[in-house]
């Protein structure tokens, strides 16, 4: 499997980092989760572009995870394909409709599906794009799931918090992932929540059940801008895993 960072920045632009998505691709599939602000500019600056994307699969419903929708399913259009499937949780379809009914010219340009998925563990997963896809209730502001991604046959799996506080059960849906990417919104001396810090993500981490491979952290606020090696020995003074910072445009492939 591979795993690209089309963004890893936040609500609030700082001009370095696009606001969420992420692009996997297996030997047969592609699947985008989340869609934020320039995230559609990261995925054309692949190889696979959005014309190679035909199944958009959300996290949850916050701005950030879901304002280039719209111009993902024009570009698909308008590049002469005629798919998309958007998936997500619990009020995906009244998001979708809604985006639409300010935009009503789209109606009707691409054949769309809109499916809405339950929680559901990694031994009954879901079928998105050609994974498997396990999904979990994070704890954030807004109703929020991870998605344990498998790909038949591949290495992995991967895992991705989505918006989450730091908490052991998430760590352990985790278990066993080859790559874990986790919310790391701000370092410590800001007090948030809805979000891990550093010595909150490592302390959970270290007190979780779960065997992980490599661990990124992603949705980073401007607050993180030249604190990142101070935020990374504070997680690595609870917990002595592999974690790196994500980055726009990194690209991990993950064999066995």
């Amino acid at each position: 499997m591979r795993l690209t960072f089309l963004g890893t920045g936040s609500a609030m632009p700082t001009g370095e980092r696009f606001q969420t998505g992420l692009l996997l691709e297996s030997k047969t599939s592609t699947l985008m989760v989340d869609c934020g602000s320039g995230a559609l500019h990261g995925l054309a600056r692949t190889p696979t572009g959005y014309e190679g994307v035909d199944t958009l699969l959300l996290t949850h419903h916050h701005i950030d995870h879901v304002s280039d929708v719209l111009p993902l399913m024009k570009a698909r259009w308008l590049a002469g394909e005629e798919t998309l499937t958007i998936a997500g949780p619990a009020g995906t379809r009244d998001l979708v409709e809604g985006l639409l009914d300010v935009h009503d010219y789209m109606h009707e340009r691409i054949d769309l599906t809109v499916r809405e998925l339950d929680p559901t563990p990694a031994s009954d997963p879901h079928d998105v794009a050609g994974f498997d896809v396990a999904a979990m209730e994070t704890r954030h502001s807004m109703y929020c799931l991870a998605y344990r991604f498998e790909a038949p046959a591949e290495a992995g799996p991967i895992t991705f918090s989505g918006d989450s506080e730091a908490f052991e059960e998430l760590v352990e849906f985790a278990d066993g992932s080859a790559v874990f990417v986790h919310d790391c919104s701000f370092p410590d001396e800001v007090d948030v929540s809805n979000h891990p810090t550093p010595a909150s993500l490592g302390k959970t981490l270290a007190g979780a059940d779960a065997d992980l491979g490599r661990i990124y952290l992603t949705h980073l606020y401007p607050h993180t801008d030249g604190k990142h090696e101070e935020m990374l020995q504070s997680l690595g003074s609870h917990y002595d895993g592999d974690v790196r910072m994500a980055r726009d445009g990194l690209t991990l492939d993950i064999s066995d």
